[in-house]
């Protein structure tokens, strides 16, 4: 399997970020690592020989991302304002810098799937509702879908603009909703150890979607199923069977 590493100096966080290239061509898809997770995290925990065999048959090329989630949601010192305000400059170098990498290397604009497992399933999806121009497929593992589980009870704009529970029943332009349902949408959450608030929420991401009529495949896993890697192997080829 061909493997890449780049880093880059970002404009809009202020200091070098990395980022993994798995494969050599194939549709792309950006992993967005779990709590305060490192960009060769999904390789770590081997994810990426779990999925393997969709990328070394050129269904898919996979990047992995960093995120800054110690200065952001992981920042229990911070004021939460400055958190959210913090996480805004994470996104701008998801879609100024990251998107266009992805865009170079693929030699072309495309759509492109969001993924993640636990912190990395609200990014994921997160990512998926605010910029349906960029990504039409979202696989969400075990995530929780409200900024309250992660800054408590502050809310303000910026805070309200990274919490899909919040924004998505609110969510009324057509051009969004138009993207969202034409998109490809998966949650999946066990019913084990360590899921309760992810199930909790992600059965509220089930109610709003039905209430915005935005189709959507949201499955609830096994008793046995935990909050671990283990089980995000599985459900990750799973649902990469589904769509590529």
């Amino acid at each position: 399997m061909q493997k890449e590493y780049h880093q880059w100096h970002s404009p809009s966080l202020g200091h070098d970020m990395e980022i993994n290239v798995y494969g050599h061509y194939g549709r792309p898809m950006l992993v967005f690592p779990s709590s305060g997770g490192a960009f060769h995290e999904y390789e770590d925990f081997g994810m990426i020989e779990a999925i393997a065999p969709f990328i070394e048959t050129g269904k898919i090329k996979v990047f992995t991302a960093g995120c800054i989630d110690g200065d952001t949601w992981l920042n229990h010192e911070g004021h939460p304002a400055d958190r959210v305000r913090r996480h805004q400059d994470y996104d701008r170098y998801i879609v100024d810098e990251v998107i266009p990498f992805i865009n170079d290397h693929c030699q072309g604009t495309q759509t492109i799937i969001a993924t993640g497992c636990s912190l990395g399933a609200f990014h994921a999806a997160n990512f998926f509702f605010r910029h349906p121009d960029v990504f039409d497929i979202v696989i969400a593992l075990s995530g929780v879908y409200s900024v309250k589980q992660l800054i408590g009870d502050y809310m303000d704009e910026n805070a309200y603009l990274n919490s899909p529970l919040d924004y998505l029943p609110d969510l009324n332009d057509e051009w969004f909703l138009e993207k969202l349902r034409a998109s490809q949408i998966f949650f999946c959450v066990g019913q084990g150890a360590w899921e309760d608030q992810m199930r909790v929420d992600t059965d509220r991401m089930r109610s709003v979607l039905e209430y915005k009529k935005i189709p959507a495949s949201i499955e609830f896993w096994g008793f046995d199923v935990e909050h671990h890697w283990y089980w995000w192997k599985k459900q990750i080829s799973y649902y990469l069977g589904k769509i590529v």
